[in-house]
């Protein structure tokens, strides 16, 4: 292909706006079209090929990690690994862009909370990606609250714990969320919108472990009113 038509190409190529200019170089849209089926052909061969793999190794990973996060004393091994198998941290790292390196940031964000390591729990949860899921996702924003909650960033705190509650609407993740949220504006003295939040629980969740004690959150809140 000569100089001239690598040039028009590209300029086709960066026009894609341009109807009228596809129209008049037919060479030009099979040139395009053939170039997005490669792309489209190289993209899932990478998906096949090396994504997928890493995927399931990965996978064979992080259980190991998974057993020593809900012990205490071995959070570190959770963390860091044991020698044996990898932790969080290096899961997270050599296995990118598969499903076990972005839990693995959620369990990474949660471990560090809970060592007081917050400038690390963040940069964790801001490493996981939004799966769709209906739990996961808002536990992960809600965690962020949690981390600023424990800063005394209450204002924060609230926005994330808002966003964790609308996220999703469920019975587990929403009042726990809306729970979180009341406190914080107690904490900033917004006793009005802490009722408020507080009422939204006794109506919208009268089933959810929040609702059982709501009353009692409610009434705190209105004596400040």
């Amino acid at each position: 292909m000569s100089k001239n038509q690598n040039q028009n190409n590209a300029g086709q190529a960066n026009k894609p706006s341009q109807g009228s200019s596809f129209q008049d170089n037919q060479k030009s849209i099979t040139f395009i079209v053939g170039g997005i089926f490669v792309l489209i052909i190289l993209y899932f061969g990478y998906q096949k090929l090396y994504l997928q793999p890493r995927a399931e190794k990965a996978a064979n990973e992080i259980f190991k990690a998974e057993e020593y996060a809900t012990i205490d004393s071995l959070q570190n091994r959770a963390i860091e690994g044991d020698g044996s198998f990898l932790g969080f941290k290096e899961i997270a790292d050599e296995y990118s862009n598969t499903k076990s390196a972005n839990i693995a940031n959620a369990y990474l964000g949660g471990l560090y909370l809970r060592q007081g390591k917050y400038n690390e729990a963040i940069e964790a949860l801001e490493n996981y990606s939004a799966t769709g899921s209906a739990v996961l996702d808002p536990l992960v924003i809600g965690l962020k609250g949690d981390v600023y909650s424990e800063l005394k960033d209450y204002k924060k705190a609230a926005s994330f714990y808002k966003e964790a509650a609308d996220k999703s609407t469920n019975s587990y993740t929403t009042p726990l969320f809306l729970k979180k949220l009341g406190l914080v504006y107690e904490a900033q003295n917004e006793f009005k919108q802490a009722a408020d939040t507080y009422r939204k629980i006794k109506l919208d969740f009268p089933e959810s472990q929040e609702a059982a004690m709501i009353d009692a959150l409610i009434g705190r809140a209105q004596a400040h009113l």
